[in-house]
């Protein structure tokens, strides 16, 4: 005879219960919000509420190597600025084999960074370029000379070997040259000072925030050298600034804008935290095998900032005066570098600046 099961006690039998839903209670009560989103989420996919945001592409094309000279466009990219844009920016090598104007024109690049009276002049020829945003307001090239070759004054340049950068950087020191009638061999100068250093050439290109301090780290003293900063003999045109092929000024000026607004919250970014900024740019020059210390890199993006935001300044930055367009653009066909001036309404994006 099989004996009948024992039976349980009530009140055993009543934990046991008990039990279980409140360890399963503890669980659901810490989970259940999880669950919840993740069913809601769910839900809103199957309605198409939540679809994948798509970036417009755009081919970035600095003037020069990776430097603090576009530290603001790097900062912009790797903090996310462009991306809040709705861009995909697709920065591309820059250096002097690579005119901006040119890989514009052939559809290569979008947007770039140019010099404004290198873009007068392109834009004179014809070239289909537009000017967006303006981001330096004052010049900060030069010509500079070693005092022991008898250079003191620009008079002293003629007859003497003078090594110019070729394309867009050209048409300001040749606009120098013409005022003071002088006539120079010109030598082609590439992206070292090796040539002046080792005195193939009696004086050279440079920029006061780069090439000038290379010098100064190569041991020279600044009592040894001659510099012709040509904003202190008539020629203080606002250098960079952003440009863009005229198709897309045309079509898609919403998206110049956007990128322009992501720009200058790159720059305002790294003039506020210039350390973080350093970061970025010596990664972007390692990246690119640039010959360069972060010390150097430091001292130019100081003074990107007075080129930027000159001491004093009541401008919003990124615009382009159009008393500063028509003073650069007249210079220029004073020394025949253009043989007309292009209307200003052709030469800037159409509708309002960005700010």
């Amino acid at each position: 005879m099989v004996p009948s099961p024992r039976p349980v006690p009530v009140r055993a039998h009543l934990r046991c219960r008990r039990g279980l839903p409140a360890w399963f209670t503890r669980r659901w009560r810490s989970c259940a919000p999880l669950i919840l989103l993740a069913v809601a989420l769910a839900a809103l996919v199957r309605a198409g509420w939540c679809q994948e945001v798509t970036l417009e592409p755009v081919r970035f094309l600095p003037q020069w190597l990776p430097q603090a000279q576009f530290a603001g466009y790097y900062v912009a990219q790797d903090q996310g600025f462009f991306r809040e844009q709705g861009l995909a920016v697709e920065i591309l090598r820059g250096g002097p084999d690579r005119p901006p104007s040119e890989l514009l024109a052939r559809g290569q690049a979008d947007i770039a960074t140019m010099m404004l009276a290198t873009a007068i002049v392109q834009r004179a020829d014809g070239a289909p370029v537009r000017h967006i945003a303006q981001m330096m307001q004052r010049s900060a090239l030069m010509l500079v000379a070693r005092r022991s070759r008898g250079i003191t004054a620009p008079a002293d340049l003629g007859g003497k070997r003078v090594s110019l950068w070729g394309g867009d950087f050209r048409v300001q020191l040749l606009a120098f040259l013409q005022a003071h009638g002088l006539k120079v061999t010109i030598v082609p100068q590439y992206d070292t000072m090796n040539l002046f250093l080792r005195g193939g050439v009696e004086a050279a290109s440079a920029m006061w925030y780069n090439e000038y301090h290379l010098l100064l780290l190569a041991g020279l003293n600044p009592e040894e050298l001659t510099t012709f900063l040509l904003a202190e003999y008539g020629f203080n045109f606002p250098e960079d600034g952003l440009y863009c092929r005229e198709e897309l000024a045309r079509s898609r000026p919403d998206l110049c804008r956007r990128f322009v607004r992501a720009s200058l919250k790159g720059w305002e970014y790294a003039f506020t935290h210039p350390e973080v900024a350093l970061d970025i740019v010596m990664a972007q020059a390692e990246e690119a095998h640039g010959a360069t210390n972060r010390v150097h890199q430091r001292w130019m993006l100081a003074r990107l900032r007075d080129l930027m935001v000159p001491p004093g300044a009541t401008r919003p930055t990124g615009q382009l005066q159009e008393g500063d367009y028509h003073r650069v653009a007249a210079e220029l066909q004073k020394h025949a570098l253009i043989d007309r001036v292009p209307p200003f309404g052709d030469f800037v994006l159409p509708g309002p600046n960005v700010q």
